[in-house]
């Protein structure tokens, strides 16, 4: 059984179609991307999975059709995401800021928590200590106590990608996370996917416009193009495809 199946999903605002049909599986573990030009509808896939829109036909997580559950209800079965432009709290710290994506975790009792009693006190440690192992894996250490709105684009990019992380996901949406960062900052946030892909075993569905990286480092690639599945393989195979080339170049060579 597949991590996350989506088949035939489908899904238009009034006259517009922006998903025709879309189909793919994706494995345990594996770290799968999804391609395309600008408008191709990637986004509004990653939407529709995570619960931001209501599209047609079926989003499968681990066996259980996730498709119409709210999106709080879908990240607390262990589906997370990343967003382009971060949507983070800037007037808090890094820390702070990774605590909130503990949320789907929180189990105890407001009235506990009002109390602060000691069942309070230690799933306090205990989430501090996850997000604690979650700053050591993106190497944020030296900045966990710094707000984030004071920090360049690019760690802003990796505090978001630590936030989703601290959710503790089986599955992981990353929405273009290499935007706007210069070549070291793509080359640590290459580091720290495959960290959490061999290390964590976290299967990860990946948005992306630097074919490089897609080249190094996905198992599979899937194109989308005017909302409809273009091609589905190995990075080496779909990436040299005409189709593909066209799509994005304008020509088929």
């Amino acid at each position: 059984m597949a991590e996350l199946a989506v088949d035939n999903l489908s899904l238009r605002f009034g006259g517009l179609t922006v998903l025709d049909n879309v189909s793919f599986a994706v494995e345990t573990g594996e770290l799968f991307a999804l391609i395309g030009p600008n408008g191709a509808g990637k986004t509004s896939a990653l939407n529709c999975i995570s619960g931001i829109y209501r599209g047609t036909g079926a989003v499968r997580f681990r066996g259980q059709d996730i498709l119409g559950l709210k999106p709080h209800q879908i990240a607390r079965q262990g589906l997370a995401r990343t967003f382009q432009h971060g949507e983070l709290f800037a007037q808090m710290s890094v820390l702070e800021n990774l605590l909130t994506g503990r949320h789907a975790r929180i189990g105890t009792h407001p009235l506990a928590e009002m109390l602060f009693l000691p069942s309070v006190k230690r799933a306090e440690i205990a989430h501090r200590e996850a997000v604690e192992r979650i700053i050591d894996v993106v190497e944020l250490e030296r900045y966990r106590h710094a707000p984030v709105g004071a920090l360049p684009f690019g760690l802003q990019k990796i505090v978001g990608f630590a936030r989703a992380l601290a959710l503790e996901p089986t599955t992981l949406l990353l929405d273009e996370p290499s935007a706007g960062l210069n070549r070291e900052e793509r080359e640590n946030l290459a580091r720290f996917i495959l960290r959490i892909k061999h290390e964590l075993n976290v299967t990860i569905v990946w948005i992306e416009h630097d074919m490089q990286m897609i080249s190094d480092l996905a198992d599979r690639v899937h194109v989308l193009d005017y909302g409809r599945t273009l091609a589905e393989g190995r990075p080496e195979v779909v990436l040299n495809d005409p189709a593909v080339l066209a799509a994005y170049l304008g020509t088929a060579a």
